[in-house]
């Protein structure tokens, strides 16, 4: 009897605990916003007021070791000077995102090139090896490899064969 109130207790403590926020690591190595962006999808179109470009059907963005996979992505440029720069990605309808081995999937990403933060949101799983973390949104930072799953957060700890 003590045994199964420790391990409702332990059940608790992990519970309350995970409806917060787990650290992760994401990538294991720096991220390099130097390297070239490749993009693929079945349609583009080019709002021409704003210059943002909508890729749809099949995106796949690659810069790297990091790969964006989504139906449909939004590329949102910053005027500087004169100068057209990438400030966002926006993805939207099943968003996969792998960076080596490790992979993560939600209903929509915004990546904020300035900063390197990718946010995902909508059912997010982060899969990392053998672990497998799940949660409202995941938020990371491109350039170190750390982030946080945010919301109800679900995982499985342990086992034996």
């Amino acid at each position: 009897m003590n045994r199964l109130f420790a391990l409702l207790g332990f059940f608790l403590i992990m519970t309350s605990a995970a409806s917060a926020q787990v650290d992760i690591g994401f990538g294991g190595v720096s991220y390099d916003e130097r390297q070239p962006v490749e993009v693929t999808a079945d349609n583009l179109t080019v709002d021409q007021a704003t210059g943002e470009a909508i890729f749809t059907g099949n995106v796949i963005v690659v810069q790297g070791d990091l790969r964006m996979a989504a139906a449909a992505v939004r590329i949102v440029y910053a005027t500087d000077g004169g100068n057209q720069d990438v400030s966002e990605v926006i993805a939207t309808g099943g968003v996969l995102v792998t960076r080596g081995a490790d992979a993560a999937e939600g209903e929509s990403a915004r990546f904020d090139v300035a900063s390197s933060l990718l946010t995902l949101t909508g059912n997010v799983l982060v899969t990392q090896g053998p672990t497998a973390i799940a949660g409202d949104s995941m938020v990371v930072n491109l350039r170190t490899g750390s982030g946080s799953v945010d919301g109800r957060v679900r995982t499985v700890l342990g086992g034996s064969e």
